[in-house]
């Protein structure tokens, strides 16, 4: 005998199944949804991670250049000896005086170890 019962109700056919029946099928949905989104945030990865420190920083309007030196443990000096730029300009850039060419905010990624898109505001 089986435990699911098919019940016809104003023409639409309808199972009515036992609660702990229900409880294993959504389960078996739910974790073949948890799947599919782990397949497709693998193929979809691009790789690029932000820290929670420097997400929240800029979320609170520190500037991306300030925010990801600081996550580094680098001084003005230093960052800027790394990207080939004066101290006085990575100053500006982080205090938005300035906002730097492409190639600028290049040289400060790449001393950051971190991705271009994040160094813009």
């Amino acid at each position: 005998m089986s435990l699911v019962q098919m019940l016809v109700i104003d023409g639409k056919r309808f199972a009515l199944l036992p609660e702990a029946l229900w409880e294993r099928v959504r389960e078996a949905v739910e974790e073949a949804g948890d799947v599919a989104d782990v397949e497709r945030f693998d193929r979809d990865d691009d790789g690029v991670r932000i820290p929670a420190a420097v997400a929240f920083a800029v979320a609170d309007g520190t500037h991306p250049v300030r925010a990801w030196r600081e996550h580094r443990g680098l001084s003005q000096e230093r960052l800027a000896e790394s990207a080939g730029l004066s101290k006085a300009f990575v100053s500006q850039i982080e205090t938005a005086r300035r906002t730097g060419s492409m190639r600028t905010l290049r040289a400060l990624a790449r001393a950051l170890d971190a991705p271009l898109g994040a160094m813009l505001r």
